[in-house]
């Protein structure tokens, strides 16, 4: 690691960013927590994102940082990591997050952040820095956590429809409602506990690269409290634009199908986060929707959306990895 006792002033700049970075993503991402509970109108806007704020924080209590880790020493050689490294990673991640919240595409915080260290890491210096497995199973999960998803959430149904076969719509929609409170909000842990530590991940490796922790130990308890905090804060602020593309333009949503989507999701991120892989929540709940559409009827899901949610994907990882490119060169010119 390029160890150089940067100046105070430069290192909480960059944590800063950081923390913008990670407001962006609670406020991107709310809609992976929300859009089914609200769309369902099981709880009302505000409501939803009050709920889904505290559970991102309660987060904290849960989780072991293996996601932090991978973030922090798994995706690029530690060894070039420096503050020019950092700020290209950030400002990659939220000019892509900035561009697809404006158009409400709901693409990946998470895979911004990957796809900006990773493109600021190869900027300074080659391909040969870029840790293989990191980002491999990174990449995979790209397919790996929605296809999670989509199984159990269509699976989930059927077994549902099957046991409550002899029971009134009227019936069923009064217990799922409020079995959806608490699926939403195992989501919400599961969204907090994956995402905040990406965020913490990227502020360990300023830290370390500038001389101010060392590598083997472990990460400030401030670091972890302020992520936490702030991705819910993030959260509680919302991005309306995309709530109606999750949660009304892929497929129609009752309050069953929103209980076996959260709960499918949830599961997919508690997997992930427990093996320490950064995954999309987008991608996971975008996933479980499309499996729950498609136990009712094939014809339910609007395959055009889901298509183009696709093609948002596939372009997030180069797309912020160019923008990260063109940062750290810039943070050369103007950072010292």
């Amino acid at each position: 690691m390029e160890v150089s006792q940067l100046s105070l002033g430069i290192v909480v700049a960059l944590v800063l960013v950081a923390l913008a970075f990670d407001f962006m993503n609670g406020f991107h991402d709310a809609a992976n927590s929300i859009a089914t509970v609200v769309s369902t109108r099981v709880l009302k806007p505000y409501q939803a994102v009050i709920m889904a704020a505290f559970f991102n924080f309660v987060a904290v209590f849960i989780f072991h940082l293996s996601v932090a880790a991978t973030v922090g020493k798994g995706i690029v050689d530690s060894g070039i990591v420096d503050h020019h490294v950092v700020f290209g990673a950030l400002v990659g991640a939220i000019a892509w997050n900035l561009i697809t919240w404006y158009y409400g595409i709901p693409s990946s915080s998470s895979h911004a952040l990957i796809g900006g260290i990773v493109g600021a890491g190869v900027a300074k210096a080659g391909t040969w820095a870029l840790i293989p497995a990191g980002i491999l199973k990174t990449v995979a999960f790209i397919f790996i956590s929605p296809l999670i998803g989509f199984v159990l959430g269509a699976a989930l149904l059927v077994l549902i429809s099957w046991l409550f076969v002899r029971s009134t719509p009227s019936r069923v929609d009064r217990l799922f409602r409020r079995l959806q409170l608490i699926s939403s909000s195992m989501y919400s842990l599961g969204h907090g506990g994956n995402d905040a530590q990406k965020t913490i991940g990227i502020i360990w490796m300023l830290l370390i690269a500038a001389g101010y922790t060392g590598t083997a130990d472990p990460v400030p308890a401030w670091v972890v409290i302020a992520c936490y905090l702030t991705i819910g804060l993030g959260t509680m602020f919302g991005g309306w634009r995309i709530v109606k593309t999750m949660g009304q333009r892929i497929t129609k949503i009752r309050p069953v199908g929103g209980f076996c989507a959260e709960l499918s999701g949830s599961a997919a991120l508690f997997l992930a986060t427990w093996l320490g892989i950064p995954v999309s929540t987008t991608h996971t709940i975008t996933g479980a929707i499309v499996g729950v559409g498609s136990a009712q009827n094939v014809s339910a899901v609007r395959w055009g959306v889901a298509g183009d949610l696709l093609w948002a994907w596939i372009l997030t990882i180069p797309c912020s990895a160019f923008i990260a490119a063109l940062a750290w060169a810039v943070g050369r010119m103007i950072l010292p």
